[in-house]
C-alpha cells in the first residue's frame, strides 16, 4: 500500500495523504507564533483534529491513520457489534475488487434499482448479461457460421434435400442478419419469422432449422444462449384445423398447375406423402410394374420404409412427366413452395396447408373404409388418421376425387371407375 502526500493548494496546505482510495488530511495553522500542524482524525466515526508541533509526525501519523481506515480496522472498532462483523467482512469481500465501500454501495443500490428494488436477482441479472455480451465472444459473422454448419452436415453425411433445405432457408437468414452470430436477439429474429410468407408449418420449419443452427454455435463457442429460445413456439394447434380440397378445387389446381409441378402436386393428392419426401423422392422409387411407390426411410418422416399404391388416377398423371430416374421436383425448396404459390393463384384456389396430404387421407379413408389401411400408405399410427379425418368426407366423394384424370388438352375429367387404388 503506497502513501502519497499532494498538494492541495499553491501554499501546498492542507497536505493530503492517501493510502487506497483513504484519504486523510493535515493542516498548517500557528498557536502563539509557533508553527502546529493537525490532522483530521475520523477513526472514531466523527471528526476529532490532533495537533503535532512536527511536520514530519503529523504526517507519519496521517498515514498511518490512513492505512487504518483503508482497512477498515479503525471504523469497524468504532463500531459496536454485530455491525463491526459485518463491516469487517465488507471490506474483506471488496479488497480483490479495489472499490471503496462507498462505491461499491452506491453501485449496488442503483443495480438493485434498475431491477425494480428485487435485490436478489442482481447475480442472475448480471449472468445473463454475460450470457448475451457479444463482447467477449468469437467474432464470427451468421454468414460464417451458416457456411460452417452445412459443411458439417455436409461431412456427416446429410442428404442433398437436406442440405439444399438448409441453404435456402439459412441463406435467406443469413442475408437477413448481416451481424456478428453472437449479437442476434430473440425478438430480431420473431420478427423475421412474422415476416415470412407462407403456412404456419413453413414458419414452424423455418424456426426449427434457425434454432438447430444456434444450437451448433453454441457448441462452436460463437453463443452461450440460443435466442431462438425466445421466440413464440408455434404448436400443433396454431396450425389450424384440417383443410381438404373439394374434387372440384382438386381439378382447378392439377389444371393451372405448372408442368413441372404436375406430378408433385398429384403424388401429394393421390399418395398423400408430405411435401419433404415429395422433394426427397426419386423417379426410380415409382414403381409402375409392380404398382407402388417406394417411400425410403432415409426420405419418410418417420425413418422408416412404406410402399404406397400407385392408384389409377396417380398412375394417369405421372405417365406423361416420367423419366427413367432424377428426382421428381428437381428445383430447390424454396421454388417447390413457390410453385405451390403460383398454382393457387392461377388457379384461383387457395392454399391450405398440408391440404394434399390431409385431403388424401381423407379420401382414402373413405375409400376403403380402413383406418389400418390409410395409416399404413399414410405412415402414420390408426389411432392418428381415425382421429383426424374420420366422417370427414363420404364415399361418394371419394369416387370423385379418385375420378380425377387429365385429358390431352390438361382439361380434368372424372373416371367413370373412381381411380380404384392398390
Amino acid at each position: 500500500m503506497t502513501l502519497a502526500a499532494m498538494k492541495a493548494s499553491k501554499s501546498g496546505w492542507p497536505r493530503v495523504v492517501k493510502s487506497g482510495s483513504v484519504t486523510v488530511r493535515v493542516y498548517k495553522t500557528q498557536s502563539r507564533g509557533y508553527d502546529l500542524y493537525q490532522v483530521a482524525d475520523f477513526t472514531s466515526g466523527r471528526r476529532r483534529m490532533r495537533s503535532f508541533s512536527d511536520e514530519a509526525e503529523a504526517l507519519a501519523e496521517a498515514g498511518k491513520l490512513a492505512r487504518l481506515m483503508a482497512t477498515g480496522q479503525t471504523t469497524a472498532a468504532a463500531i459496536r457489534n454485530p455491525d463491526a462483523a459485518s463491516y469487517g467482512r465488507a471490506m474483506e469481500l471488496l479488497r480483490p475488487t479495489g472499490d471503496p465501500l462507498e462505491i461499491a454501495v452506491g453501485r449496488y443500490a442503483e443495480a438493485v434499482k434498475l431491477l425494480g428494488g428485487c435485490g436478489e436477482r442482481l447475480v442472475d441479472a448480471v449472468r445473463f448479461y454475460l450470457d448475451h455480451d457479444p463482447g467477449n465472444l468469437p467474432d464470427k459473422d451468421v454468414a460464417g457460421a451458416v457456411e460452417e454448419f452445412i459443411a458439417h452436415r455436409r461431412a456427416r453425411g446429410k442428404s442433398v434435400r437436406y442440405l439444399s433445405d438448409l441453404q435456402s432457408r439459412l441463406g435467406r437468414f443469413s442475408e437477413a442478419f448481416r451481424v456478428k452470430v453472437a449479437s442476434v436477439r430473440g425478438p430480431e429474429i420473431q420478427s423475421f419469422l412474422d415476416g415470412l410468407k407462407g403456412s404456419p408449418l413453413t414458419i414452424k420449419n423455418y424456426r426449427t432449422v434457425i434454432s438447430t443452427f444456434f444450437a451448433f454455435a453454441k457448441t462452436r463457442g460463437y453463443i452461450r444462449h440460443n435466442p431462438v429460445v425466445d421466440t413464440e413456439r408455434l404448436s400443433a394447434a396454431s396450425e389450424g384445423a384440417v383443410e381438404i380440397y373439394t374434387p372440384g378445387e382438386m381439378a382447378k389446381l392439377l389444371a393451372a398447375a405448372p408442368s413441372a409441378f404436375v406430378a408433385p402436386l398429384a403424388i401429394g393428392a393421390f399418395a398423400g406423402l408430405r411435401s419433404q419426401e415429395i422433394q426427397r423422392l426419386d423417379w426410380q422409387d415409382v414403381d409402375f410394374e409392380s404398382g407402388f411407390i417406394t417411400v425410403g426411410g432415409a426420405k419418410a418422416k418417420t425413418r422408416s420404409r412404406r410402399l404406397v399404391p400407385i392408384c389409377d388416377t396417380l398412375r394417369a398423371w405421372l405417365l406423361p412427366h416420367v423419366k427413367k430416374s432424377g428426382l421428381l421436383w428437381a428445383g430447390s425448396h424454396d421454388s417447390f413452395y413457390d410453385q405451390q404459390g403460383i398454382t393457387s393463384e392461377a388457379s384461383g384456389v387457395k392454399w391450405k396447408a398440408n391440404g394434399l396430404r390431409h385431403s388424401f387421407a381423407s379420401y382414402r379413408l373413405a375409400q376403403t373404409q380402413s383406418a389400418n389401411q390409410a395409416a399404413l400408405e399414410l405412415g402414420n399410427s390408426p389411432g392418428v388418421v381415425f382421429k383426424h379425418y374420420r366422417e370427414l368426407v363420404r364415399p361418394d366423394d371419394a369416387a370423385r376425387w379418385f375420378g380425377l384424370v387429365p385429358e390431352r388438352a390438361a382439361n380434368v375429367v372424372p373416371m367413370q371407375n373412381g381411380g380404384r387404388a392398390g
